[in-house]
């Protein structure tokens, strides 16, 4: 029998270190391969690319892998960042790492892989695929701090046929103890956080870089004007932080983003973090994908809004050819257009879609 090939995308960090690790104690055919997929600003403090590849090195010699690196920065903008900017531009708040694995991780990684005569890609996420004779199916991690099923919702049957995820059944304090036992460099560096690919860094500054400021006023949902916004795009449903506008005489609670008035260029803000106008029963989302075939609609089911939200139970309804309405048992706070509904039965991802509406 032949041994299984499988290239391990490799970041950098404890994860898909002990990945590689993990995969090669099992005895596979192991190799390593680092992507750069940002390159606009490698002069700056915020990419990382030239230490997070020393990482790589270091973690390959320790193995005794073969190291491949490959450069996707022109795929990377062009299948996920400048759609991104598109999303950005139409007030709506984007999640660049759910494009990021469809595209790029398990979209040219996984042809290049291939091409280099691999057998299956393998990488850190905290997830699990499972299989039986009606294809495969994805499932949550067992670490729910960790799970990463959310960002994965989007892949289809023949990228996951060809996946490995080797920490699916672990929790992040066991990966770190046995890269530290295992004597990976990568134990204890830190979690990568920011921006798919590009780091973390100062978001309304970076985003200045690639879309044109367009002030207008911040008001209450009455019409008072309390201050001036930078542009609508700067800014996201719930948040509380950088709105400029406290110490307003006669409110005492902090203010928090409530909608976005694309066509009057309008940020409409709500005093407290319960605000009625914060909440929504129910939502409207578009370009669905089922990794699977979905259950007759309507149908109930647990959904997340966003990354680390605990799943919520809901009813899904075809809206129209190209939409599906969700319905909460209980209202859902800052439901924002742009970003991943994301469907489970227990531990199962069934799919999602983008939210469009909220009410």
């Amino acid at each position: 029998m032949t041994t299984p090939r499988i290239i391990v995308g490799l970041s950098g960090g404890v994860d898909s270190s002990v990945c590689a690790y993990l995969l090669k104690q099992q005895g596979h055919h192991v190799e390593g391969l680092f992507m750069k997929n940002w390159e606009e600003d490698d002069s700056d403090n915020h990419c990382t690319a030239a230490e997070d590849l020393k990482d790589v090195e270091a973690v390959c010699h320790q193995l005794d892998i073969p190291l491949h690196t490959v450069n996707f920065a022109t795929e990377y903008w062009n299948q996920v960042f400048a759609q991104c900017l598109e999303a950005f531009r139409r007030g709506d708040t984007p999640n660049p790492d759910v494009l990021c694995n469809r595209e790029i991780k398990f979209g040219v990684f996984l042809q290049h892989a291939q091409h280099l005569g691999a057998t299956h890609i393998a990488t850190g996420h905290y997830a699990c695929i499972q299989s039986d004779t009606n294809g495969f199916r994805l499932l949550a991690g067992l670490d729910t701090a960790k799970d990463q099923s959310y960002f994965l919702y989007l892949l289809q049957q023949q990228q996951l046929a060809k996946a490995l995820f080797p920490l699916g059944d672990m929790h992040k304090r066991d990966v770190r103890l046995l890269a530290e036992k295992a004597g990976l460099t990568t134990f204890d560096k830190k979690d990568s956080t920011g921006i798919c690919f590009v780091g973390e860094r100062p978001f309304k500054p970076f985003l200045q870089r690639y879309l044109p400021t367009k002030p207008g006023d911040i008001c209450t949902p009455e019409g008072e004007v309390l201050g001036q916004h930078d542009g609508l795009m700067y800014y996201t449903l719930g948040q509380r932080q950088g709105l400029g506008i406290g110490g307003i005489p006669g409110y005492t609670l902090p203010w928090y983003v409530a909608e976005k008035q694309q066509q009057d260029n309008r940020l409409i803000v709500v005093p407290g973090h319960d605000h009625p106008r914060l909440f929504s029963q129910h939502l409207h989302a578009t370009e669905i994908h089922w990794i699977n075939p979905p259950p007759p609609m309507p149908f109930t089911c647990q959904a997340k809004i966003r990354y680390r939200q605990p799943p919520q139970a809901c009813t899904v309804t075809q809206h129209d050819t190209h939409t599906v309405r969700v319905h909460f048992e209980q209202p859902q706070r800052a439901v924002t257009s742009g970003q991943s509904v994301v469907f489970y039965r227990h531990r199962e991802c069934l799919g999602g879609g983008i939210i469009t509406y909220a009410k």
